[in-house]
């Protein structure tokens, strides 16, 4: 094993020792100790058994602890914040069941439940949108508990929108460092909607496993904005692959727009930010074009015709690649 692996698998362990260490007090060693099963195997506060299955309740259950957590874009850890994919990782996490990353990823990991939130049951994954932009987590009785968007915390909600996916995960053997594949259905190969055949596909795959957001949603942006040309610049200064202004540039942290693995790293931070402002694509498209201020001025996508034919363009590509 590598010495990056060794520190890696240590801090992993450090960070489920730091989890339970709020219901710990100082001198109660033992009472911490019954709480570790194993090295690498946390007994979590729903009262799991390292040899029974992982239930809707007890999902449910570990998803409650972090209620009240802020909500931070790309957030895993609970003592700073949390996103929608990190919240519903974390909370599977703890039960011994590792999910991927990213929402569109955990969207197609699992055990798909068709019929609806009829056949939904506690403890699902619920995800939103097409490409996906948001997950939660199903409690029953049409509520669910999600990290909404920044300046809310992890809560419970209705369901406001209806699921385009429904995953289910339970009844998985709960042992530390189990995967979703195989013992609960298919799960992504690598990035799940990966594109090919298009110049710049290794970018867009790699942002798009990075930061959650389709990788032909980012190829689709970039074959309108510069028509895949890294050296293009429009008329309003808009430079590289994606097209940056240089002040969202500078924003985003990318020094160089000509760069395209600069741009599209920064794309799509940028979309993603987007996304979970927003809550739909077409509303990101909108907000990257003509800027989200727009968006909040008209309440949805601005009657601008150059906003509009451009959020219709991207839209109808993603939809041919799918």
């Amino acid at each position: 094993m590598a010495v990056s692996d060794v520190t890696a698998r240590i801090a992993q362990i450090e960070s489920q020792l730091a989890m339970l260490a709020p219901a710990t007090t100082a001198g109660s060693s033992a009472a911490f100790a019954s709480q570790l099963d194993a090295v690498g195997r946390v007994t979590t506060t729903a009262g799991l058994s390292s040899s029974g299955g992982v239930t809707g309740a007890d999902v449910v259950a570990s998803a409650r602890k972090y209620l009240g957590v802020p909500y931070v874009w790309g957030g895993t850890d609970p003592q700073k914040g949390l996103d929608c994919s990190g919240l519903v990782q974390r909370a599977f996490a703890d039960l011994g069941i590792d999910l991927p990353r990213v929402s569109y990823q955990q969207a197609a990991a699992g055990t798909q439940v068709d019929g609806g939130l009829a056949n939904a049951q506690p403890g699902d994954v619920l995800a939103f949108g097409s490409p996906v932009h948001h997950v939660a987590i199903y409690l029953g009785n049409n509520q669910m508990i999600e990290a909404p968007r920044p300046g809310l915390d992890v809560r419970i909600t209705d369901v406001y929108e209806t699921p385009t996916h429904i995953r289910r995960f339970t009844g998985v053997e709960a042992v530390g460092g189990t995967t979703a594949t195989g013992r609960v259905g298919a799960v992504t190969g690598g990035t799940g909607g990966a594109v090919s055949g298009v110049p710049y596909a290794d970018l867009f795959n790699r942002a798009g496993a990075t930061y959650g957001v389709d990788p032909s949603l980012l190829a689709a942006v970039a074959r309108q904005e510069s028509g895949f040309r890294a050296t293009a610049v429009s008329p309003a200064g808009a430079r590289g692959l994606m097209q940056l202004m240089p002040a969202t540039a500078q924003g985003l942290g990318v020094t160089d727009s000509f760069d395209p693995a600069q741009s599209v790293d920064g794309a799509a931070r940028l979309l993603r930010d987007l996304l979970d402002r927003f809550g739909r694509v077409d509303l990101a498209l909108a907000g990257y074009n003509a800027g989200p201020g727009a968006v909040l001025r008209y309440d949805g996508v601005p009657p601008y015709p150059e906003t509009q034919n451009y959020v219709r363009s991207i839209l109808s590509m993603v939809r041919s690649a799918a």
